[in-house]
C-alpha cells in the first residue's frame, strides 16, 4: 500500500471506529517519539479538533517534552501537559520496597494509561495507543500501561514502516531518526533492553529471517508475552 493511501485508509479507520463506539474524537499521549508523532497526526487529520494530545513528563528527559511540543505546535494539535512526578513519587512511597528498577518503572505509563482514560471519559474520546507491531510480537509494552488503549493504528506496521509513514507526514527528520525508548529511565533504548535491533525484528516479523539465536529469541519473547495480548482468561467451564 502506497504511503498515501496508508495514511487516508488509517484515518478513515480512526473515525469509523470512533463512530461505531458513539464516541467523538481520541486522546493519545505525546512522547517525543516517532510513534507517538505518526498517531497524533493522524488522529488530527481524523478528528481536527476533537482531538487531544497528552504530554505525561514523570522524571522524563527534557528532551522527550520538548520534542512533544515541536510536534503539537508543527502540526496544530491540541495538547495539555500533566506532570505525574508528585503523583509518582506518593505512590511508591507507600508501596513495599524494591531495587527491581524495571517494576518501579513500570508505574510511570500505568499512570499514564489512568491520565489518558480520565480525559478519555471527560471528553467522549477513545484513547488511540502508539504500539506498533515490532512491539506488539515480544511484548514491548507494559501491560495496563501503554498497552491500554482502545485503538491501535500502527499495531499492523513494523518500525520500518512507520518511519516511512513518519517521512510522509513530515514528521522532522531528528525525531524519526532517535533512539527509540520508552523513557522509563535514564538512557534507556528500546534496542537495548530488546537485546535485538529493530531491524532484526522487522525483518524477521515481515520475511521469516534471521540468525538462529535471534530467530530463536523472538519467538520466546513472542511465546512469554502471549499473555499480554489476550484478554484476561476465564475457566473453560
Amino acid at each position: 500500500m502506497e504511503r498515501q493511501e496508508l495514511c487516508n485508509a488509517l484515518v478513515d479507520w480512526l473515525r469509523e471506529k470512533v463512530r461505531e463506539a458513539g464516541a467523538k474524537g481520541a486522546v493519545f499521549g505525546l512522547s517525543g517519539g516517532i510513534d507517538s508523532a505518526v498517531v497524533g497526526v493522524l488522529c488530527k487529520k481524523a478528528f481536527e479538533e476533537d482531538c487531544l494530545g497528552l504530554i505525561m513528563p514523570c522524571y522524563s528527559d527534557p528532551k522527550d517534552e520538548e520534542d512533544a511540543v515541536r510536534v503539537a505546535e508543527k502540526f496544530e494539535i491540541p495538547y495539555k501537559k500533566i506532570v505525574l512526578n508528585s503523583i509518582f513519587d506518593n505512590f511508591i512511597s507507600i508501596l513495599d520496597k524494591t531495587d527491581n528498577k524495571t517494576v518501579v518503572a513500570n508505574i510511570k505509563p500505568r499512570l499514564r494509561m489512568i491520565t489518558l482514560y480520565y480525559y478519555a471519559a471527560l471528553n467522549n474520546f477513545l484513547v488511540v495507543g502508539t504500539g506498533n507491531k515490532s512491539e506488539l510480537t515480544v511484548g514491548y509494552f507494559t501491560k495496563y500501561g501503554d498497552g491500554g488503549a482502545d485503538l491501535l493504528p500502527l499495531g499492523n506496521l513494523v518500525k520500518r514502516q512507520v518511519r516511512e509513514l513518519a517521512r510522509y507526514l513530515e514528521i522532522p527528520q531528528d525525531i524519526i531518526e532517535k533512539p527509540p525508548t520508552a523513557g522509563l529511565w535514564k538512557g534507556q533504548t528500546d534496542e537495548n533492553e530488546m537485546g535485538i535491533t529493530y531491524e532484526q525484528l522487522d525483518e524477521y516479523i515481515l520475511t521469516g529471517k534471521a540468525p538462529q539465536e535471534i530467530a530463536e529469541k523472538i519467538r520466546r519473547m513472542n511465546s512469554r508475552s502471549e499473555h499480554k495480548r489476550r484478554l484476561p482468561l476465564k475457566p473453560p467451564f
